[in-house]
């Protein structure tokens, strides 16, 4: 099809007549940061939060965190990249979440609240023993709510103190997201859970006496969302500066789309393209039939509209930049490809395959980030049907791409991911991502012929592999040109298809994979050690 500037159909802004939030000047948000920068030839580990260990069901940022970070430090490495940190709605993926801006309270930790004093070790004694391999995602709701609950009336009843004068502050400076989110979250709740575009007409397009009601109706419960993101702030903020401390960058994760029931888009529905009588998203975001899907994937969201997104200087994508700096040191961007063209796929469609890609104004956008912002340290996920004007726009900004060697190994010598074909140093190279299976099932699902082919490449003219066929690829992956190594943790721990954490296409049993207490020996991250400083990626 050919390709056509931005999206002649989109709903035009004067046809979706929904109220809609006020960004400020971007200017008052900004602030003068030292932002640090890649690190020549550093290595590190790829692991969400939710899937450290701890008794809680799930990973959190309390002390399971601070031993990873240790764990990162004595290994040599440099990195921890995760994937993104917001509240996660339908299928639980962090790549569907209620807000661009928000945290999720999941990841808050009852330990660091007791370590307050808005718990007591008597609220923490009972706590019933739940799945330390999988999340299961419900229970952990059921058993985190009360605790926070009973947290927030703690501390309101506490007398006035710092922790309330840096609430204040908090709520002050995220005000330009934050009042919104707290309010649609409370609305969500009062409306048990339904999607923003089926409440009544009044208060889903924000409707000004509507909005009074509703907030003087839900002020506690405001209160009580706005209260659990300044908790989540602060202990993130505290685990983050220990990794940097010990010589740690986080590398966070952009999803380049929202989900459709999310305060975004609900406080700001002219840049979205949606139906004007419905709300519901008149063009959907995915991709065509790729490597993970014969019938591409339809992933929901509703695709921006870039036309009002550029008339408003890209105010509401600087924020958001300038929003996740305050999480993380470093910003891959996930779908990179999708800011120089998308996938379009129509309203009322079932599969992706009926799609058209439409131009987006990448250039543009990067120019203003740069000119509002300065150069930031981004990474373009760049996998997938990339063309060249999406490889021009990558290196126009000296972006850094990514490598995934389980994608190595197919369609011959000239294969781009294999690392001799690696053309400069300015890569990421990763055995596998979160959407791979890990290296062990990879390797065990392909057929004898093929693994013959990984193991001729790796040096062996049999088929029996030194330290596991994770540790040939973590070795080839830390020896590669590549600036940047990532390696999944279930690649360093050697474990198969059971650990998988997505599987892409899929809407439900992802996401939940977790470290079990006692995997990370010694042992490994010796090992991690010693090729890590064998192939010059220790900290200097």
């Amino acid at each position: 099809m050919v390709k056509r500037e931005w999206y002649s159909r989109q709903v035009a802004p004067e046809a979706v007549p929904r109220g809609q939030a006020t960004l400020p000047p971007v200017e008052t948000i900004i602030s003068f940061r030292f932002l640090m920068s890649f690190q020549p030839r550093s290595s590190g580990i790829l692991l969400h939060p939710t899937s450290l260990p701890g008794r809680y069901g799930i990973g959190d940022i309390g002390p399971n965190a601070y031993q990873f970070v240790d764990f990162l430090r004595d290994s040599h490495q440099q990195l921890w990249q995760i994937l993104p940190l917001g509240p996660t709605g339908f299928g639980n993926s962090p790549y569907l979440s209620y807000s661009a801006f928000a945290g999720n309270p999941l990841l808050i930790s009852p330990d660091m609240l007791a370590e307050t004093g808005l718990l007591t070790k008597k609220d923490l004694d009972k706590i019933p023993t739940l799945p330390t391999d999988m999340v299961d995602f419900d229970r952990v709701k059921e058993l985190k709510t009360p605790l926070f609950l009973k947290a927030f009336q703690n501390f309101r009843k506490q007398e006035p103190s710092d922790l309330h004068g840096e609430f204040d502050e908090f709520c002050r400076q995220k005000s330009y997201w934050l009042d919104d989110y707290a309010f649609f979250m409370a609305l969500k709740d009062a409306q048990g859970g339904a999607s923003w575009h089926t409440w009544d007409d009044e208060i889903s397009r924000r409707k000004p006496e509507a909005m009074k009601k509703w907030q003087e109706k839900l002020g506690e419960e405001i209160f009580f969302h706005k209260y659990l993101q300044f908790t989540f702030n602060r202990q993130w903020a505290n685990l983050k500066r220990y990794a940097n401390e010990q010589g740690i960058q986080i590398f966070g994760d952009l999803a380049i789309y929202v989900a459709h029931d999310s305060a975004d888009v609900w406080s700001h529905p002219e840049i979205f393209c949606l139906d004007g009588e419905t709300g519901e998203a008149s063009l959907m975001a995915g991709v065509p039939p790729d490597y993970f899907s014969e019938s591409g994937q339809l992933w929901g969201n509703p695709v921006y509209n870039w036309d009002r997104l550029k008339q408003n200087g890209f105010d509401w994508w600087v924020h958001r930049i300038q929003s996740m700096l305050d999480y993380v040191d470093l910003i891959r961007i996930d779908h990179f490809r999708g800011l120089e063209s998308f996938w379009a796929v129509p309203q009322g469609e079932t599969t992706a395959m009926n799609g058209e890609w439409v131009n987006a104004p990448g250039e543009d956008l990067f120019h203003t980030i740069e000119e509002k912002l300065g150069r930031l340290p981004i990474i373009a996920e760049d996998l997938g049907i990339i063309t060249p004007e999406v490889e021009a726009l990558r290196d126009k900004f000296e972006l850094p791409g990514m490598k995934v060697l389980h994608f190595a190994f197919d369609s011959g010598r000239d294969n781009p991911y294999l690392p001799y074909n690696y053309t400069s140093p300015n890569w990421v190279v990763y055995t596998g991502t979160h959407d791979n299976d890990t290296t062990v099932g990879w390797f065990n699902n392909r057929s004898l012929k093929q693994q013959a082919y990984v193991t001729r490449y790796l040096g062996y003219l049999g088929e029996v592999l030194n330290d596991g066929i994770h540790w040939d690829m973590i070795r080839l992956a830390l020896s590669s040109v590549a600036n940047q190594a990532i390696l999944p943790l279930q690649d360093v721990l050697g474990l198969g298809s059971e650990a998988k954490m997505n599987k892409p296409s899929t809407a439900e049993g992802n996401w939940a994979w977790r470290c079990e207490p006692g995997l990370l020996t010694d042992e490994i991250g010796d090992r991690l050690k010693f090729w890590t400083d064998t192939y010059g990626r220790a900290p200097r």
